[in-house]
């Protein structure tokens, strides 16, 4: 009997082993991708492609695209909102400002563009695998589904962006804020330009 379980624990090491290689190796090539974030959404943006031909050409699995659709929309809501949401919660940590003498804080974003990035993809690479099934392939109305898609959207949209302004955030940031200290707002010199750092 001993001779049995052994085996089974032997066979289980092997199996396992392999398992934590891939992930590791699979975590290796996350991380050595995650600085390239326009190399990372240009193959994003393949993938997408490759879906769309998918089911255009196969005329199906638009219930699938639409829980995909449902699935972004739900990730971009993340993405556009802070970590902290001033309506919501009192927290110690770094809130919005909501003055324009408030203290700059950068924006926190609730969902980061790594994380954003990668739940996209996977769920592009998901609903690509499920269109090989035709169990997915529910026979809907797709033009209803689309139009009420873009709704949701529209009001989804409008409510953060109504939010945005209320609490005077914006969730982009392009490059180092800069502030001029003399030549009267004209574009000085590099060496007479204070960052915000300083």
């Amino acid at each position: 009997m001993d001779g049995i379980g052994g085996e089974a624990a032997s066979a289980a090491g092997p199996l396992s082993q392999w398992q934590h290689d891939v992930s590791r190796l699979y975590q290796y090539y996350l991380d050595k991708i995650t600085p390239h974030a326009v190399y990372r959404w240009i193959g994003t943006l393949f993938i997408v492609a490759i879906y769309a031909l998918r089911v255009f050409y196969v005329q199906g699995f638009y219930i699938v695209s639409y829980g995909l659709g449902i699935y972004i929309l739900n990730l971009l809501i993340g993405f556009l909102s802070p970590l902290v949401d001033p309506e919501m919660e009192v927290s110690d940590g770094p809130l919005l400002p909501t003055k324009g003498s408030d203290e700059f804080r950068p924006f926190i974003r609730r969902l980061p563009e790594f994380k954003f990035w990668y739940s996209f993809t996977k769920a592009f690479c998901i609903a690509f695998v499920m269109t090989f099934f035709s169990i997915f392939d529910v026979p809907v109305f797709w033009p209803i589904l689309l139009c009420y898609w873009i709704v949701l959207f529209v009001l989804t949209m409008r409510r953060q962006i109504s939010h945005m302004i209320k609490y005077k955030y914006l969730p982009f940031s392009f490059g180092k804020q800069v502030t001029y200290q003399k030549h009267g707002g004209k574009k000085p010199s590099a060496s007479s330009v204070v960052t915000s750092d300083d």
